[in-house]
């Protein structure tokens, strides 16, 4: 909870900074945008490692694959970074650019999820009678 409290003080920090130094300096006001996010960033990137711990914890008590569970860890990380990308440059007005880097993220989780869609596909063909 103490993360959360950290992360919303710095992003709150971070737009009022933005907000006040923009009319005269919007470039500076963007770099500022910039290392606020990457600062959030670092703050999420703790709270993740909570998460694999329960990733770990499931595949100690289920015996699932371990590839399997890694692929899943890399595709919520392929996600959040992507959004994450994505809102840095539509915040700095290259909407453009964001809606390719969406593109892109959607189409390597895709291409990660192949494998456990065809695990799914091979076991449900191997119960079919």
């Amino acid at each position: 909870m103490d993360e959360l409290f950290k992360i919303i003080g710095v992003a709150l920090i971070t737009t009022v900074a933005v907000l006040v130094i923009k009319p005269s300096k919007p470039e500076i006001a963007m770099l500022i945008g910039v290392a606020g996010s990457i600062i959030v960033f670092l703050f999420i990137v703790n709270l993740l490692e909570d998460v694999i711990g329960l990733f770990d914890y499931i595949m100690a008590k289920t015996n699932l694959d371990s590839d399997i569970m890694m692929l899943l860890v890399k595709i919520v990380g392929v996600g959040y970074i992507t959004e994450f990308s994505s809102n840095i440059c539509s915040d700095s007005g290259n909407t453009a650019v964001a809606s390719k880097i969406l593109l892109a993220g959607k189409l390597t989780i895709f291409v990660l999820a192949i494998p456990i869609i065809t695990s799914l596909v091979e076991l449900i063909v191997s119960i079919m009678p």
